[in-house]
Order: structure tokens, then C-alpha cells, then sequence
């Protein structure tokens, strides 16, 4: 399944897998949470992943942050 949330003015598809147990709902707003806490907080790896971010897959209870670079994607724990 796919939908889209918005991140530094820009539109973000995030994929999630069917194998998920937690709710739609309640994951988006962990990562959101989670991606603005990093982008403020977070180590340059961290924020340089966060400003060439393209997409976003939820696979349990991981974000995989895919970026331009395929050096700069990294997993982001959401629980």
C-alpha cells in the first residue's frame, strides 16, 4: 500500500508492507514524529539521508529512508 505525507514542503511516498500489525494511522504519526525530531536533532548522516529523501518504506517497525544517494539511505527504528 502507498501513500503520501509531506516533509520539508515536499510530497514523500511511503510504502507500507501487508505484513504490518500496527495502524496505518498511528505509524505515520511515529514517523513523522520521528523524522522531525531527527532533522532538528539528529547526526549530519542523519539529516544529510533526511534533505535527499525520495521515499519511505515501513517494513514492522522500521522506516527505510531511501535517499538520492544509495549511500546516504538508511533504517530508522520507529518503536
Amino acid at each position: 500500500m502507498r501513500t503520501l505525507i509531506t516533509f520539508q514542503n515536499k510530497s514523500i511516498p511511503v510504502y507500507f508492507n501487508q505484513e504490518n500489525k500496527q495502524p496505518m494511522q498511528k505509524t505515520l504519526r511515529l514517523l513523522s514524529s520521528a523524522l522531525e525530531h531527527k532533522i532538528s536533532n539528529g547526526k549530519r548522516a542523519i539529516q544529510k539521508c533526511l534533505h535527499s529523501l525520495i521515499s519511505i518504506e515501513i517494513v514492522n517497525g522500521e522506516a527505510i529512508l531511501h535517499s538520492r544517494s544509495e549511500n546516504d539511505s538508511l533504517a530508522l527504528s520507529l518503536y
